[in-house]
């Protein structure tokens, strides 16, 4: 068994900077991190675009800031976090800057910030196209430097302990000895990331399997908002299923087009924002020209663009085009709508707490109302930096002295059974993420909904007889995941009566 003060479970920067924050606010307390990967991959890594922070008072502010969250959101933002959550923003990235990332400058030494789709202003704070990772390069020193932080890489963790509706700890799974360890903790934060390897086409990482909610759900926390995923319009198109490379909504933000293959640029049909529409309006409007045309992609063109302005906005992306044999100054760049980020999750309030005690989520698996039916673009990482400060400032203030809770009675002893067949859940998996896409994607039809939840009851139940048979290992558990969060997705899919945001859905099933 490990005994420690704070269990936090993922390694984005909502784990990460929480974590540091609270090692030095208690140097003598315990600060155990566990992630299922290597500690540096998360969804974090792969953030692009930056961070939306209101950093020139002239030309923009934070009421506009509000209010393009407030539109994306469709009426369903939680006001008072919204305003929570702007107005703090830049005290978070001064933060960051102490610790030592770097975002990018102009000439005059500003800020050069981006513009991104449902921004009424430049206010993208960014690292070329690399800002997530740079984020978590400049965290992750910090991390290393606090001598009581325990970071346990390849840990996955599999349920949550509770007692009386209290979480106690958690029970992982080491994957480099294959043996299960019990974690007894003071209080624990979920910071397990998105859900994006339940459609299989997504800009998530793989580890993206949607853990977390998964966990919070079996400990009987209340879940919401599930049916609100966002579908990035841009991933690049390379006709194979897993994760996708991402074409940065700041492309578009930079002046790119969206053509369909015959050239008609096609967003000003839709939107008379063009390319900068909201993200789910851009989603849907290629999906509707993907359905009339029957073809497999659009194209974003960029062949008006400076091309050294390009380069050195967008060095990643550009690599990745050339290196796919397209050369941005000619060719058009084949892209699809990949799932995205999750709006809803785990119900929190605004110290980041659940309603099982002693349990917090941050970053993407949690609800925090700022959201509300559609995110704003490049809100997500101001949101995981304000909510981690958040639960820091709650804990620091509550936090009961000696407290390590004696309530884990032993260490769970599990003889572990022969794994499941790893074919079994390969192609189970496949056929999760191709029901997904189909049934729950950008538009909805109740009758496949329905469909899709019959299928989907009856793989949970299969997968939950082999967990408590106790054929334990990552892929199982991670299918259990899926399914279950799956089924989340679907139920509350059904429930919505009404379109909102980037949710839409139509009844063909009945005749009213």
């Amino acid at each position: 068994m490990i005994v420690t003060n704070y269990l936090i479970i993922g390694s984005g920067v909502a784990g990460l900077t929480f974590a540091i924050k609270i090692a030095d606010r208690f140097p003598d307390k315990k600060v155990t991190i566990i992630t299922k990967s290597t500690v540096d991959e998360s969804n974090t890594k792969y953030a692009q675009g930056g961070i939306a922070i209101v950093t020139d008072e002239v030309q923009d502010s934070y009421q506009k800031h509000i209010d393009d969250t407030l539109i994306c959101g469709d009426g369903l933002c939680d006001v008072d976090v919204v305003e929570m959550v702007v107005t703090e923003g830049p005290k978070r990235l001064k933060e960051l800057m102490d610790w030592g990332a770097k975002f990018d400058k102009n000439s005059k030494g500003n800020f050069d910030l981006g513009k991104e789709g449902g921004h009424s202003e430049n206010r993208v704070v960014h690292h070329k196209d690399q800002t997530g990772y740079e984020i978590e390069r400049a965290i992750l020193e910090q991390v290393y430097q606090k001598e009581n932080i325990t970071v346990l890489d390849h840990h996955f963790a599999l349920d949550l302990i509770t007692e009386n509706k209290c979480c106690i700890g958690a029970v992982a799974l080491n994957q480099k000895t294959n043996q299960i360890i019990t974690f007894q903790s003071d209080y624990t934060l979920l910071a397990t990331g998105g859900i994006g390897h339940l459609y299989g086409h997504t800009t998530n990482p793989i580890i993206a399997t949607a853990d977390g909610i998964a966990m919070a759900y079996r400990a009987n926390a209340a879940i919401k908002d599930m049916e609100f995923i966002q579908f990035h319009p841009t991933a690049l198109y390379e006709n194979t299923i897993g994760s996708k490379f991402l074409i940065s909504e700041a492309v578009r933000g930079f002046g790119a087009y969206l053509r369909t293959k015959n050239g008609n640029r096609f967003m000003l049909d839709y939107d008379a924002r063009g390319e900068l529409a909201s993200r789910d309006i851009v989603s849907q409007s290629i999906d509707l020209e993907l359905k009339k045309s029957a073809e497999e992609c659009v194209y974003l063109d960029c062949t008006h663009l400076d091309l050294q302005a390009f380069i050195k906005h967008f060095p990643m992306i550009y690599e990745r085009c050339k290196n796919n044999g397209i050369d941005i100054a000619k060719d058009w760049i084949p892209v699809i709508p990949a799932q995205h980020y999750l709006c809803g999750g785990i119900v929190v309030n605004k110290n980041g707490k659940t309603d099982v005690e002693n349990l917090f989520a941050c970053g993407e698996c949690s609800r925090t109302g700022l959201h509300g039916a559609n995110r704003l673009a490049s809100n997500s990482l101001l949101e995981a930096l304000v909510y981690s400060d958040k639960i820091y400032h709650y804990l620091a203030q509550n936090s009961s002295e000696n407290k390590i809770a004696n309530n884990v009675k032993s260490e769970f002893k599990i003889e572990l059974k022969p794994s499941v067949n790893s074919e079994y859940l390969t192609n189970l998996k496949s056929e999760l993420q191709l029901l997904m896409r189909q049934s729950a994607g950008i538009v909805r039809f109740d009758a496949d909904l329905f469909k899709a939840q019959e299928k989907l009851i009856k793989w949970q139940e299969e997968l939950k007889i082999k967990v408590e048979n106790n054929q334990i290992s990552t892929e199982l558990f991670e299918l259990y995941n899926m399914t279950t969060v799956a089924n989340l997705i679907v139920q509350q899919s059904i429930e919505r009566k009404e379109n909102r945001g980037g949710f839409v859905k139509y009844d063909y099933s009945y005749n009213n």
